[in-house]
């Protein structure tokens, strides 16, 4: 990511340059490792140790669904990385879309993937009680549960509130400490790979292109969270050249677990088995070593895992409203920050995903939970559409004289796949979703309404 991207890159607009850093202490700037770690732990949560069991009752023709997305998401982030290097500032998608279509689209980039993270954030926690519950009992009383997966989003914020230096480094252990047992099994599951316990290569009664996308329904989701160096770019090291490194190296390091712990599940634990099975992981590590303490230790890393992923997702709530903030487009007091953090967009995050995960456990966990986190596989991707849309308009909108013929070929290809990708989460993520999402988006377009007018008053009364 050496070259300078597709387009010349124009100097920011006055009064849209990042502000100057917090000097303290307590702030720092990410650099690569700890930008790539970031993009890792928000693409790998918990579901990781699902996955396996998840599209084993399609077969191995999983793993051609499991390519397909792969190839998707790293086209999505080489288009981030372009993106950023074109302009490297804080909020990532906002930032692009605003740019290309105007004040509307970047609100509803910013709004769509604000609504993601702290619904996220809920579903996140609740899903690591489950995983504490094997290592302490908390599930036996709804309240005990309610309470763990509080302070599960409380720890992460507070990380937060430290300031970017301990935000890094709580990155940096996580991400280490959950790809230790996820190797193991991914590496050394390959040395007890056994191809009878493979089971056939179609095993569902659809067609291979029908099973294909079947699985891919299930793994479509498992690549979100491409975008985290593009959203936290304000806080990157050298930006335009680390975020686009980052962006891939992540991608790839995901996407090499993501295949590498499947195969190696499939192979180790039989096929009946493993359809049935409810911890695939565990039962991975019970063959290669015997015993039974892999629940134990599947347990462990998946509980580090979505720490990890609360940690990481937790500053990108409050980056996307900061950015926004600082055109008028949120409430001013996201553009604060302390510490090089945002603290009012991580308070306000880390209230309302606690509000929603105590409705979770007051209104039991069927329905209404479950259709939320539904709905943010559609607002997560609304971003990305603007944001591979925006890179297109930049390609074709009367620059070509400033950009190199062969790169602008490269670039559009990548660009439509990337948009094709994003489509295709879209319609994955089911009618009911996508009906329902936007309807959260159209409770936007009041906020917008509301916040462009304040803006366009202030703007009167200084003229």
């Amino acid at each position: 990511m050496h070259d300078t991207g597709s387009v010349a890159e124009p100097a920011p607009a006055p009064g849209q340059g990042e502000p100057a850093r917090d000097p303290s202490r307590h702030a720092r700037r990410f650099g690569l490792p700890i930008a790539t770690c970031l993009v890792m732990g928000n693409i790998i949560g918990g579901g990781i140790f699902l996955l396996p069991a998840s599209v084993a009752p399609f077969g191995t023709i999983s793993l051609v669904a499991f390519a397909v997305l792969t190839a998707g998401a790293i086209a999505l982030a080489l288009v981030f990385g372009r993106l950023a290097e074109r302009d490297p500032r804080t909020g990532g998608p906002y930032v692009y879309a605003r740019a290309a279509f105007g004040d509307f689209a970047g609100f509803l980039a910013a709004w769509s993937y604000w609504i993601t993270t702290w619904v996220s954030n809920a579903a996140l926690a609740v899903a690591a009680v489950g995983y504490l519950d094997v290592l302490i009992p908390v599930g036996d009383h709804r309240w005990t549960a309610c309470l763990a997966a509080l302070v599960l989003q409380l720890l992460p914020a507070l990380a937060n509130f430290a300031g970017t230096r301990y935000v890094g480094a709580v990155q940096l252990v996580a991400t280490v400490l959950k790809f230790l047992p996820l190797l193991l099994v991914a590496v050394g599951g390959l040395f007890f790979f056994d191809s009878a316990n493979l089971g056939p290569f179609r095993a569902s009664d659809d067609s291979p292109l029908g099973a294909v996308t079947a699985a891919a329904a299930i793994l479509l989701f498992s690549y979100l969270g491409v975008e985290s160096a593009a959203v936290s770019a304000g806080e990157v090291r050298d930006p335009r050249r680390n975020v686009g490194r980052a962006t891939i190296l992540g991608t790839l390091g995901a996407a090499v677990v993501y295949l590498l712990g499947t195969l190696a599940v499939f192979g180790t634990v039989a096929h009946d088995d493993l359809v049935s099975s409810t911890a695939p992981f565990s039962d991975a590590v019970d063959v290669m070593f015997g015993g039974s303490w892999g629940g134990t230790a599947v347990a462990c890393a998946a509980l580090v895992s979505m720490v990890g992923a609360l940690n990481g997702w937790t500053l990108l709530s409050a980056q996307t409203p900061y950015a926004a903030a600082r055109d008028g487009l949120f409430p001013s007091a996201f553009g604060r920050k302390k510490r090089g953090v945002p603290t009012v967009g991580v308070l306000v995050t880390v209230v309302l995903a606690s509000l929603l995960t105590v409705y979770n456990y007051t209104a039991g966990s069927g329905g209404v939970f479950e259709s939320l986190v539904l709905i943010t596989t559609f607002t997560a991707t609304v971003p990305y559409l603007l944001a591979t849309a925006a890179q297109i308009y930049f390609l074709v909108s009367g620059q070509r004289e400033r950009v190199h013929r062969g790169r602008l070929v490269r670039d559009g290809i990548l660009a439509g796949t990337a948009f094709a990708f994003s489509m295709w989460l879209v319609a994955g993520s089911g009618y009911a979703a996508v009906y329902q999402g936007v309807l959260f988006l159209f409770v936007g377009v009041l906020v917008y309404a509301w916040m462009a007018a304040r803006k366009q008053r202030a703007a009167t009364v200084r003229d």
